[in-house]
C-alpha cells in the first residue's frame, strides 16, 4: 500500500501550495482521493499513469477538493479513454459535472458512473475480492465524508517443507490456501495449521478531510495503519477552528491517539503559515509518530 500526496493545502492554490488530492495504490488499484484544482498537472508531475485510475473519491463539495475533477474527466476524454470511471461523492456532484459537460457540448467516450453519497452513518461503498472502502462521516460546513481503505485478509501461505514431509498431493494446494484440512497420500487427515502459515497482515488507510474535532470517528478508524487528518490551524488560532469547522494539529493528534493509529500525517494547512514544522511539533506533544504532508511525498504503509 502506497500513498502519494499531490496537494495538501486549503483554500486557494498557490505556486507552492496545491489543493487536496492524493493517490492510494493498494492491491493493484490506483484510487484518486479528492481532486482539487490542478490535480491533473500534479498527476503528470509525479508520473501517475492516468489510465490506471478507475475510482475517484470526493469528500465534499468545497472547491479546493473537487474543482479539478471536470478538467481531469475532460482530459480522459481527449486521451480517448474507454475504461469506466467510477466517482463516489456527495449528492449533487453528478449534477455539477454533467451540467458543465452538457453546456460545453462535451461527452465522454467512456462510462461515467456516479455513486452519490447521502448517509450520515459509515457505510461500505466499494468492495472487491481484495479491498473494501467505507465512508467516515465528518462534521463540516457541508455534507462531508472521509474514507477508510482496508485490505481484505489474503490466502494462507504454503509451508512447502511441511507439505512435502506429509505427502500432500498438489491438487490440495488451493484448499490449503483457503484454510482447509486435507488428506495425505496415506489417507490421514492433516490439519491446515500444520501445513500453512498465516497470511500477510492486512493494512489500512484513513483519509479524514475537512472536519471539526469529532471523536465519533474514533471507533471507525480504530487501529488504522496510517491516518491522514486535516489540521488547518495551529493551536494559537484555535478560535478560528470551530466556526469554520476545522481542526488544529493538536486536535488531530488527539484523534490519532484515541484511535491508536500507527502513524499520523497532517495536512490541509491554511496558507497563512510558512513554517509547517510547527504543526508537527504541536502534534507531537500529544501523539507520535507524526509526519507532515507535502506535494510529491510518498508514504509506504
Amino acid at each position: 500500500m502506497q500513498l502519494t500526496i499531490l496537494g495538501c493545502h486549503s483554500a486557494t492554490p498557490r505556486i507552492s501550495a496545491h489543493q487536496t488530492a492524493q493517490v492510494l495504490e493498494i492491491k493493484n488499484h490506483v484510487f484518486l482521493i479528492d481532486c482539487g484544482e490542478g490535480t491533473q498537472v500534479q498527476l503528470r508531475k509525479y508520473k501517475v499513469k492516468f489510465n490506471r485510475i478507475k475510482h475517484i473519491f470526493i469528500s465534499h463539495l468545497h472547491g479546493d477538493h473537487y474543482f479539478g475533477l471536470i478538467g481531469l474527466v475532460s482530459t480522459f476524454r481527449l486521451l480517448t479513454r474507454d475504461t469506466d470511471l467510477h466517482i463516489y461523492g456527495p449528492k449533487g456532484l453528478e449534477e455539477v459535472i454533467m451540467l458543465q459537460m452538457k453546456l460545453g457540448g462535451s461527452w465522454t467516450n467512456f462510462k461515467l458512473i456516479f455513486h452519490e453519497l447521502t448517509s450520515k452513518e459509515s457505510e461500505l461503498i466499494y468492495e472487491d475480492d481484495t479491498v473494501e472502502v467505507h465512508t467516515i462521516p465528518l462534521k463540516h460546513r457541508v455534507y462531508t465524508n472521509g474514507f477508510l481503505f482496508k485490505e481484505k485478509v489474503g490466502e494462507r501461505k504454503l509451508d512447502m517443507n511441511a507439505i512435502l514431509n506429509n505427502d500432500i498431493d498438489v491438487a490440495y494446494y488451493r484448499k490449503l490456501k483457503q484454510g482447509a484440512d486435507v488428506i495425505n497420500e496415506a489417507g490421514v487427515l492433516v490439519k491446515n495449521e500444520d501445513l500453512t502459515t498465516d497470511p500477510t497482515p492486512t493494512k489500512s488507510y484513513a483519509f479524514c478531510s475537512d472536519t471539526v474535532y469529532n471523536e465519533s470517528i474514533v471507533p471507525i478508524i480504530k487501529d488504522v495503519d496510517l491516518l491522514y487528518h486535516e489540521s488547518t490551524f495551529l493551536e494559537k488560532h484555535e478560535k478560528n477552528a470551530f466556526p469554520t469547522k476545522h481542526c488544529t494539529a493538536k486536535q488531530a493528534a488527539s484523534i490519532a491517539k484515541q484511535a491508536q493509529a500507527k502513524q499520523l500525517v497532517l495536512g490541509h494547512f491554511s496558507t497563512r503559515y510558512d513554517d509547517l514544522n510547527e504543526f508537527k511539533c504541536e502534534a507531537q506533544e500529544v501523539y507520535q509518530p507524526v509526519d507532515i504532508a507535502a506535494a510529491g511525498k510518498v508514504f509506504q504503509i
